[in-house]
Formats: C-alpha cells, sequence, structure tokens
C-alpha cells in the first residue's frame, strides 16, 4: 500500500480509500467483514456521507471501536448553516466519534449553491464553528465541475477536493489537480469505476492510481470487492503502462460529460450514465451493473427519439454548460439493445 502526506492536514493516507455509500444495500454482518478486512490491511481512509442513507450508522457500529486507525471523511449537502450544523452534530452521534477529520461541502456543482454556502449564515461557516470547536479537522469540498472547483479552492478555505477521476472522466488533471497540487490540498479521487460501468477493474483502478492524487475512493461491499480493489494497487505503475492508460483514457473520454447534472429529461433518461458509458461500452464492454442500467432504461432511451417537445430543440441540450450532442448520443444507444438481440 502506497502512504503519502495528505496535503497540509499531517495525515499519511492510504492510497486506496473505502468509499462506504454502498454498503447500506448488503447484510450489516457483511459490511462489517468488508470494513474490518480493509483495515486489517492497510486501508485507513473510510469515505461516507450524511446523505448515504444508514452509512455513517454502519460505520458507527462496525468500526468506530478501531477510531484511531482510520482517517473520517464525511459530507453535508445542506446549504445553510442551521441546517448543516444540525447534520454535523448528527454524524458524530451516528459514527460513535468525537471529531470527524474531514467534513466535505457536498455535492457543490452551481455557481448559486457556492455563493449561498459561503455566505455568513451558509454552511461553509458552520463546519468551521465546528472546527473551531474541535469536532472537525479539516473542511472540503466536492463537485462535478472541476473548473469551477479549481476557481473556488482559491481563496485557501478549503484543505482537500473530492472529484471524478477515472478513464473516461479524466477532466481533473486539466486545471484542478495542477491548482491542488500547487496549493498543497488534499486530493481525492471518486468514481474510478466511474459507477460501475468501467472493465476490468484492475485497469480501472490502476488509472487514477497513476496520477497525481492522493487517495482513490472505491465503493466496496464484500471481502472480496476489497481484496480485487487492493490487489489492483499492489504494483506501482509503470512508465509503458502510464502510457497506454493515458491512451485509453484520451479515448473514453471523447464524450466531454462531466457528470454535473445541469441536464434533466423530462422522459426521465439518466443522460450523463449514458454520455459516460457510451465510448466504454464500445471499446471496453460493461460490467453488470453497467448492463443493468442500460436494462433498466430501456423504455426510456427507446423512447427519446418520438418525444415531441425535442424534435426541434433538445431540451436537454439547452441546459449543458459544454454544448455536448446528448439528444443523438441517447438515440445512438438505442442499438445497443439490437447488438444483444443480434
Amino acid at each position: 500500500m502506497r502512504y503519502t502526506e495528505f496535503g497540509k492536514t499531517g495525515f499519511r493516507v492510504s492510497s486506496l480509500g473505502f468509499g462506504a455509500m454502498n454498503l447500506p444495500g448488503v447484510p450489516l454482518e457483511q459490511a462489517r467483514e468488508a470494513l474490518n478486512y480493509a483495515l486489517d490491511h492497510g486501508i485507513n481512509y473510510i469515505d461516507t456521507a450524511a446523505g448515504y442513507r444508514n452509512s455513517e450508522e454502519i460505520i458507527g457500529e462496525c468500526i468506530s471501536h478501531r477510531r484511531s486507525e482510520y482517517f473520517l471523511a464525511t459530507k453535508t449537502n445542506k446549504r445553510s448553516y442551521k441546517e448543516a450544523k444540525e447534520e454535523i452534530e448528527r454524524s458524530l452521534d451516528r459514527m460513535k466519534t468525537d471529531v470527524i477529520d474531514l467534513l466535505q461541502m457536498h455535492y457543490v456543482n452551481y455557481v448559486h449553491e457556492y455563493k449561498t454556502l459561503m455566505e455568513e449564515d451558509g454552511a461553509y461557516y458552520a463546519a468551521l464553528e465546528m472546527k473551531e470547536k474541535g469536532y472537525v479537522r479539516h473542511i472540503g469540498i466536492t463537485g462535478h465541475r472541476p473548473e469551477l472547483l479549481a476557481k473556488w479552492i482559491a481563496k485557501g478555505q478549503y484543505d482537500q477536493v473530492l472529484f471524478h477521476l477515472n478513464l473516461a472522466q479524466p477532466f481533473a488533471l486539466k486545471e484542478l489537480i495542477p491548482e491542488l497540487t500547487r496549493m498543497n490540498m488534499g486530493k481525492v479521487a471518486m468514481k474510478p469505476l466511474s459507477g460501475g460501468f468501467i472493465q476490468p477493474v484492475s485497469k480501472a483502478i490502476r488509472y487514477p492510481y497513476s496520477q497525481d492524487v492522493h487517495v482513490t475512493i472505491s465503493g466496496m461491499i464484500s471481502v472480496d470487492e476489497v481484496k480485487e480493489n487492493l490487489a489492483a494497487q499492489a504494483e506501482e505503475v509503470s512508465q509503458a503502462e502510464r502510457e497506454e492508460l493515458e491512451q485509453l483514457a484520451s479515448e473514453l473520454s471523447g464524450h466531454n460529460c462531466r457528470r454535473c447534472n445541469y441536464c434533466s429529461c423530462p422522459i426521465g433518461v439518466t443522460i450523463p450514465d449514458i454520455m459516460i458509458s457510451s465510448q466504454v461500452r464500445e471499446v471496453l464492454g460493461l460490467l453488470p451493473k453497467g448492463n443493468g442500467f442500460y436494462d433498466r432504461q430501456r423504455e426510456k432511451i427507446t423512447s427519446c427519439a418520438d418525444y415531441e417537445p425535442c424534435k426541434e430543440k433538445p431540451l436537454c441540450e439547452e441546459k449543458c454548460p459544454y454544448h455536448l450532442p446528448m439528444q443523438s448520443v441517447v438515440q445512438a444507444a438505442a442499438g445497443y439493445y439490437d447488438k444483444l438481440r443480434a
């Protein structure tokens, strides 16, 4: 396991972090085994959020007795001082801890959201107050707009950023990661499999591992998944492999979608998932979870071409800050089902 200094925090963190978002979907004993196996084998960064169902309670129940062994990161998606402070207090109670190592402003994608949480009665000042009282050690921010995050951290008010970084979404490499490095901030990559689309798992994990980040958060739900992720980081990345991964990322990221979710589809198509998986599907094929997504979205995807209000001008494309051709990608995805029948 590789360990590095986590920016200016004074902690040394493992290169693989345990993402606990999906633990509420498995039996408690399975979650307990996975978390403890991770700690036993050197993972010392645990990531969760108040909004991940009962994930915080699971962490409190399963590993709070080993609290000194891990760096604990959680999040609040509240924007007001009052709501955020109440949520932070609940998080402390749920995770059975006296202190949160990293409290992150969660899922900040819009300028107006950022301005709201940074106002005097905003969520940031609740986190700052809890830090001054000793309940929070560091404050971070998460989001899906790397170019905006690079601007928002410029005043030095944050210690860390959590961002997408995978073979299909390498966009943080351009502005955000260099700025974080310059400011000596914590760099945490999430979604290495892009939500279950990128395979093989080993290659997916090794891409962010090859980049200038401190931790790659991988959502794990079993001992076997922990073992698989640990194995993917067992060896350092050679220059030849790095070049191969960079070439693949260039090919898979041609969709240019950041998953900012500005788009919304009136018939319920999950556009970012289709955009991001479009090239992955053709080049690498999909993991079972990715295939399951397409099974669930089948009716909606195949209905896109017939939705009358979007015939002249797609409603989703009007909202995209990157002006992406989403309608054509969604309609092309309908061909996926024809291949399945062939």
